[in-house]
């Protein structure tokens, strides 16, 4: 006998909250109902605190992924792209788009409930256009950023607004899209803004009373530490914005948060030096926010490589012996490895064939520069564009293999800069980047060795109008997912690249996949267009 709160009552289930503040789903089976269990969650953005998308479900894999279809589509409505990375917790989903979330039931896609609230008019930024990446749970609350840069908090049962707060004042050009991430008894986020001129930071809040717990700036005011690698009036509108998930070493007790690019994008003569702490990763003490070490990966950077590709952590072994890493592979074109403990510098090497603008990265961390050509018609001539090599959807390190997997770009742009003044509710880049004349470009799913740097394996996608923003996941049954340029979902093995199986989405990709299991039955979910689509093996 199980007994517990009605929290919703479909044809054939019911979702019970019990005492414990569980949630059990009953399926109905002639007169009677049975549990349906859901052993595997997937309950952070990117499925564990370690930013990595590699998962230890083995239900699927290299010999019966070509039977996989789909099982059920949840249409989110009055979008056009969603961004977003279901979250599955104790069998319910959640799934956001800018301003909403929905409860679903992770085996059938059935509404359990929707939290809405208006959009924010006049906003500047990617949160006007209706991003949002997602949510973050823990105990009986999921939490949001709104698109005007508000940590709310909802009860995941009934999706009731528990508190909201404010970060930043929107019509200063903050915006919110990023999923936030959960420590301890912290909710811990940044804001959208860094092509707007904001002041970028990381704020950590109380998960009960939504009290603001501490506060990292990425860039300083005047005077204060750092300032010394920026020209005074630069500092006033310097970006350095947070916008999308940091991740957590529990060990270390430490966050790595991503920082962008520094204000405006392309015109840097104002701006003088290193620009601390943009296009960097910062590591954070959890508790109190102190900076503990940094590592930056473009100085003064004048093409919108931000660092906000993922930072994943990985306990392995490196030139024979454990040691606690840090990979990413940078917007910049490079790949590096670092010893998460200490930011020193391990490694870093090109994933690009297409990198004019450095012959390589110094002993001391520094990108050691080239001379940029100048463009027929004017502007300079620079590889990879300001796309990057790589950008903010998902990587995954697969241990049983040691392959970092990577969604590249090859792509080149000519780059043209325009001096100009900040303004509230408008964009601060600074310049342009058009296409290379005469110059297509190649996206690719790569395979790096980490030891190396070397490129095990690439698989090189169909070339169309646009390029594709779809992430990569890692299973330790030898698969590797992700979307196709072409608008295919596909699966690859994950030891050399040979395709084992595609699914025809005919849409624009601009979210990463996750899986998780559900009633004993493991499930691959990914946002294509504007539906949450989940895949499985029939029964």
């Amino acid at each position: 006998m199980i007994e517990g709160q009605v929290v919703s009552e479909g044809m054939s289930d019911l979702a019970l909250r019990t005492s414990d503040k569980h949630v059990v789903l009953l399926r109905k089976q002639g007169d009677r109902y049975r549990v349906v269990t859901s052993q595997t969650d997937w309950p952070t953005y990117h499925g564990s605190p370690t930013g990595n998308r590699y998962s230890s479900l083995t239900l699927i894999d290299r010999n019966n992924v070509g039977r996989l279809g789909p099982r059920w589509i949840f249409p989110i409505p009055n979008v056009s792209l969603v961004e977003n990375t279901p979250l599955v917790v104790e069998g319910l989903m959640y799934v956001s788009s800018a301003n909403e979330c929905w409860a679903l039931d992770a085996g059938s896609g059935r509404l359990v409930w929707h939290y809405q609230r208006s959009r924010t008019k006049g906003l500047a930024g990617n949160a006007a256009l209706g991003f949002n990446r997602g949510v973050a749970w823990a105990g009986d609350r999921i939490f949001m950023l709104t698109d005007n840069a508000h940590p709310i908090a909802l009860d995941r049962f009934n999706g009731e607004l528990l508190w909201e707060t404010e970060m930043a004042d929107w019509r200063q050009n903050y915006n919110g899209t990023a999923a936030p991430l959960t420590v301890g008894n912290l909710v811990i986020s940044g804001t959208a803004g860094g092509d707007e001129g904001v002041r970028g930071f990381v704020a950590a809040y109380d998960q009960s009373t939504s009290k603001e717990a501490w506060r990292f700036w990425t860039v300083p005011k005047p005077g204060e530490p750092t300032s010394e690698t920026w020209t005074p009036k630069a500092l006033e509108h310097a970006s350095g914005a947070t916008w999308m998930t940091g991740t957590y070493d529990p060990q270390l007790d430490l966050l790595y948060w991503p920082v962008g690019n520094p204000g405006p994008d392309f015109y840097g003569d104002e701006r003088e030096g290193d620009n601390l702490y943009t296009d960097s990763i910062v590591a954070l003490e959890a508790k109190t926010g102190k900076l503990k070490w940094y590592y930056q990966f473009t100085p003064h950077d004048v093409h919108d490589w931000d660092a906000q590709e993922p930072p994943v952590l990985a306990d392995t072994n490196w030139q024979g012996r454990p040691r606690k890493l840090l990979l990413e592979a940078n917007r910049n074109g490079f790949f590096y490895v670092l010893d998460r403990a200490t930011g020193q510098l391990l490694l870093a090497k090109p994933f690009l064939k297409k990198l004019n603008w450095a012959e390589g990265i110094g002993q001391n961390g520094k990108p050691i520069l080239k001379a940029l050509p100048e463009a027929p018609g004017g502007g300079t001539y620079v590889c990879p564009g300001f796309q990057g090599g790589t950008n903010w959807f998902s990587a995954s390190f697969n241990p049983l293999t040691g392959f970092y997997y990577i969604q590249a770009l090859e792509r080149c742009n000519v780059f043209n800069k325009t001096k100009m003044e900040w303004q509230a509710g408008r964009s601060y880049m600074g310049g342009s980047a058009r296409p290379a004349p005469g110059e297509t470009f190649q996206k690719s799913l790569r395979a790096i060795d980490i030891q190396t740097g070397a490129i095990a394996w690439d698989v090189p996608q169909v070339t169309g109008a646009t390029t594709a923003s779809a992430g990569v996941l890692s299973t330790a049954s030898g698969l590797v997912f992700f979307g196709e340029n072409s608008g295919a979902f596909m699966s690859v093995d994950a030891k050399d690249g040979a395709t084992l199986w595609q699914f025809p989405t005919n849409q624009v990709w601009k979210a990463s996949p996750m899986t998780y299991v559900f009633d004993n039955k493991q499930y691959i979910a990914i946002a294509s267009g504007a539906n949450i689509l989940a895949f499985g093996l029939p029964d």
